[in-house]
């Protein structure tokens, strides 16, 4: 079958074959155990994601770059691991993280020929001080200070895509609908970060800033689905190939399921809140299907980060560990900060219901993307992105890498060497679990070395700490570390 597969998929990239559509679907705050094709014992139904898997590959080894927004999103929209140039996130109204010389993924695909769109959470920054009135105080969040009848610069569209809709970030000002470079409306109004009405679980998170006076948070994610299916059937019948990304704003607090998927999970409103991202991805995938689009589509679906600390309490109530069965949450550079669910439908190359260990990285889809369409990246660019492709169409038994550096905040790293993981800091946490946590699942208690290290092949959990018994294979893997940091061995 991986034969018939191989071939077809060489007669698919070959003789003049129309190119793929693209779509990623990027989920927010997700974890590995969150999805029933993942964890079989998940208390939140998946159906359509589970069906996604279930029609494609699905890799149990893939991972994010970073353990938080902003800097995941660059690396996969560059190739380039986010460490290399910052660590933290964009914050309210904060400007572009892009360089002017760096090439995207969807600036690649447009030189491919193809249409771009993003629809959802950009946040990876745009100019707001050019739209700032001459005068205002440049920390002011008054609506008034703003000229929101202008072009917003350095957005989606100064960065490869053709469109965009969207609220740039869920939590974030301006509280308003911007569609490619425009508010829809101008904000009238501020949003201060206290709300009378709670969310269902968790808290609200929303940074102080100018707003719609009647925007409502509860529809952003049934706006965003919406949209992204108008798209899809508008490409009906066309055939310049597309790419859609569709970063969605959950399911990243506030956690506001809208009330049709109350109790659709055994796992609380979060757990709803997966569902309805579920139910957002099946109408997304349906609109494929309905629009004839679905046979020549690559779709992809992923995860930014891991969940959000509320998982703690979440698993103390509900019994859902959302990192199942790894260690760690958002933020951590334990696994369940960065590894990640990571689905590939590629129509005529990966087989149904396939299932690959192989360790990949999303900075790792633009290089495979560009060796399926017959193209080059060129020098000093997407450096750290590996191209699957050979693995992907069977003519290799392994995936091309074996080597991978995880990283959130600045000084504070882990590196992966084939099956052996080090944290080359005195703990992965950025907080630590809580002691009720470790003791149901049976953490040891921290012994206090400098480095940690663990076989991920005996001990996905991280569970046994083996610095002390492999004092060598720590120094190597240090030694290996410093020379990626300096630049020396670009590409992991």
């Amino acid at each position: 079958m991986k034969a018939f597969f191989a071939i077809l998929a060489a007669a698919t990239l070959s003789l003049g074959a129309a190119p793929p559509n693209i779509v990623i679907l990027y989920a927010d705050d997700l974890g590995y155990g969150d999805l029933g094709c993942y964890n079989p014992k998940s208390k939140i139904p998946t159906p359509h994601l589970d069906k996604l898997a279930a029609t494609g590959l699905r890799f149990t080894d893939g991972h994010s770059s970073s353990g938080i927004c902003t800097p995941s999103r660059y690396a996969l929209l560059t190739g380039r691991h986010h460490w290399r140039d910052f660590h933290g996130i964009v914050q309210a109204l904060g400007s572009s993280v892009f360089k002017d010389d760096q090439l995207t993924l969807p600036e690649m695909l447009q030189q491919k020929g193809y249409t771009t769109a993003c629809i959802g959470k950009w946040h990876l920054g745009w100019d707001w001080d050019a739209i700032r009135r001459p005068g205002t105080p440049p920390k002011s969040i008054q609506p008034g200070d703003f000229d929101w009848s202008k072009p917003v610069p350095d957005g989606p569209l100064a960065h490869g895509f053709d469109h965009y809709f969207g609220d740039t970030v869920i939590n974030f000002p301006p509280y308003a609908w911007i569609e490619d470079d425009k508010l829809v409306r101008a904000p009238d109004s501020v949003i201060t970060g206290k709300f009378e009405e709670p969310t269902k679980e968790g808290n609200w998170e929303a940074r102080p800033g100018p707003a719609l006076s009647d925007w409502d948070f509860y529809q952003v994610l049934p706006t965003l689905t919406g949209k992204s299916v108008e798209w899809v059937r508008s490409r009906q019948g066309k055939d310049q190939p597309f790419f859609l990304y569709v970063p969605f704003p959950s399911p990243h607090a506030p956690i506001i399921p809208n009330d049709e998927f109350d109790g659709k999970s055994d796992a609380g409103p979060y757990g709803d809140f997966v569902y309805q991202t579920d139910h957002a991805c099946g109408e997304i995938l349906k609109a494929l299907e309905e629009s004839g689009h679905a046979g020549n589509t690559i779709v992809v679906f992923t995860a930014d980060n891991g969940p959000e600390a509320y998982a703690y309490a979440r698993d103390e109530k509900y019994d859902h560990w959302s990192s199942t069965p790894l260690r760690g949450l958002k933020r951590d550079i334990y696994e369940g900060g960065h590894h990640v669910p990571f689905l590939i439908r590629w129509p005529g190359l990966t087989e149904p219901g396939s299932v690959s260990g192989a360790l990949i990285s999303q900075v790792d889809l633009m290089a495979t993307l560009a060796a399926a369409l017959g193209g080059e990246i060129p020098d000093g660019q997407a450096i750290d992105s590996f191209n699957f492709l050979p693995y992907l169409k069977g003519e290799t038994d392994a995936g091309p890498r074996t080597r991978m550096v995880h990283n959130t905040k600045k000084d504070h790293y882990a590196f992966r060497d084939g099956d052996w993981l080090l944290i080359d800091a005195k703990t992965g946490y950025l907080r630590p679990a809580p002691k009720a946590w470790n003791e149901k699942h049976g953490q040891p208690a921290d012994d206090g070395t400098p480095a940690e290290l663990y076989n991920l092949k005996e001990d996905i959990g991280q569970r046994h700490n083996l610095a002390k018994k492999h004092p060598e294979r720590v120094e190597a893997m240090q030694a290996m570390l410093r020379k990626v940091r300096e630049g020396r061995y670009p590409g992991l």
